[in-house]
């Protein structure tokens, strides 16, 4: 598979690789839970239809202080039960079946999601392990 180095950023935070065959980027602001969202999403055009092909979440809140409580947060952001199968990922981070999710500093974090199973985990798991924090 061909893949891309790129230093695209959202929210000060450098996605240093990214696969090719990524979609059109758009990129959204919000916030849920006292905990605010930069977000990019990719998508390709499938027929009549768009698909996600990729989602990249910065989050920033005081509820982040390590990966335990960013683990809390995501189960009631993604509605998921208490018991939601996840595995360590580096020092402070997880992945489940289609995210992976790293504490870049107390109250700063990263989700990489693969909603539609496009990209596969271990791409996903590559994506957020080179997510870097930009210094001003």
């Amino acid at each position: 598979m061909s893949i891309r180095q790129q230093n695209d950023a959202i929210d000060r935070l450098a996605m240093t690789y990214l696969p090719e065959r990524l979609g059109e980027p758009s990129d959204f602001e919000f916030e849920w839970g006292k905990v605010e969202f930069v977000q990019r999403v990719w998508e390709s055009q499938i027929e009549d239809a768009w698909r996600v092909d990729l989602q990249v979440h910065a989050m920033r809140g005081a509820r982040l202080t390590d990966a335990e409580g960013l683990r809390e947060f995501l189960i009631d952001y993604h509605e998921k039960d208490a018991d939601w199968a996840t595995e360590p990922l580096g020092d402070n981070g997880f992945a489940g079946e289609r995210e992976a999710v790293v504490l870049l500093e107390p109250g700063l974090a990263a989700e990489v999601r693969d909603p539609f199973g496009r990209q596969g985990i271990e791409e996903v798991k590559h994506i957020a392990a080179g997510i870097r924090l930009l210094e001003l």
